[in-house]
């Protein structure tokens, strides 16, 4: 909807600077009465940068150029203090103005309460604020919001911007310039931390590759321990086989009879 909003405006201003550029006098003066009364028109700061326009300054269509200059910065309050140096309005400008009023007091609060709106843009009653609030606010997709009827506020969700006045051009700057500076500091921030992780990855691959080389070293010196052992249990069990063969024939020699062990005795004593 905003997209859309921004693209309708794009094509209607660069026909009013065009044609800003090679109208004069009275048929300019005109062309910015129209510029103020178009539906689909919330921007003027192009067409007020349009130079021919300058040829206005010190003509009795002056007051036409500070009107442009009204609609491109001020409100319906303002309007309205300096309304005996300024053309009468149109029924579609006075509109204008107030719509454009509702974006002012949308840029530094998205809560705008009724009493605040009413006294604003000279509503009478909530029914009638309200009105105005769908049908020439919301409708037109300048802002987006709910309304609480209960708490007597307008709640915004998105408004338009208006063209930046003179002196917040520096202001603008300055914000874009410390915003430029936090994002270089975030950026260096976000770069020493993937330098960081990359270090650590390093390190934790390295580390993994000495624990596998560990644990493959370990396979092999228990594979070579099971060799090993296996090894001396089979020159154990021949061996022991062996033995016990010695160890039966010894025994068999040892078994003498009862006679023997006698006459051997017998020698023994004599």
């Amino acid at each position: 909807m905003a997209m859309d909003i921004e693209q309708q405006q794009a094509v209607v201003i660069e026909q009013f600077v065009k044609q800003a550029g090679v109208l004069v006098g009275a048929s300019l003066a005109g062309l910015l009465i129209e510029a103020t009364s178009h539906p689909s028109l919330f921007a003027f700061s192009e067409i007020l940068s349009v130079s021919n326009l300058s040829t206005l300054e010190v003509t009795q269509y002056s007051s036409s150029l500070d009107l442009l200059r009204l609609f491109a910065y001020g409100t319906w309050a303002d309007y309205k203090s300096n309304a005996g140096r300024l053309p009468a309005l149109l029924p579609d400008q006075v509109r204008k103005l107030k719509q454009l009023s509702v974006l002012t007091l949308a840029e530094n609060n998205k809560v705008l309460p009724y009493d605040k709106l009413m006294q604003e843009l000279d509503v009478s009653n909530v029914r009638e604020l309200e009105d105005f609030l769908i049908n020439e606010c919301m409708y037109s997709g300048i802002v987006r919001g709910k309304l609480d009827q209960l708490r007597r506020c307008f709640e915004v969700q998105f408004a338009a911007g208006r063209d930046l006045r003179p002196e917040q051009v520096n202001d603008m700057i300055e914000t874009l310039a410390n915003w430029l500076s936090l994002s270089d500091n975030l950026l260096h921030s976000i770069q020493d931390k993937i330098r960081w992780a990359d270090t650590m990855s390093d390190v934790n691959k390295k580390h993994r590759k000495e624990i596998e080389d560990k644990v493959e070293d370990l396979k092999k010196t228990i594979k070579a321990d099971l060799d090993l052992r296996g090894h001396e249990e089979i020159l154990f069990s021949d061996s022991g086989g062996l033995l016990e063969y010695e160890e039966d024939r010894v025994r068999s020699k040892r078994y003498l009879s009862p006679t023997y062990i006698f006459l051997q005795l017998n020698v023994d004593k004599i």
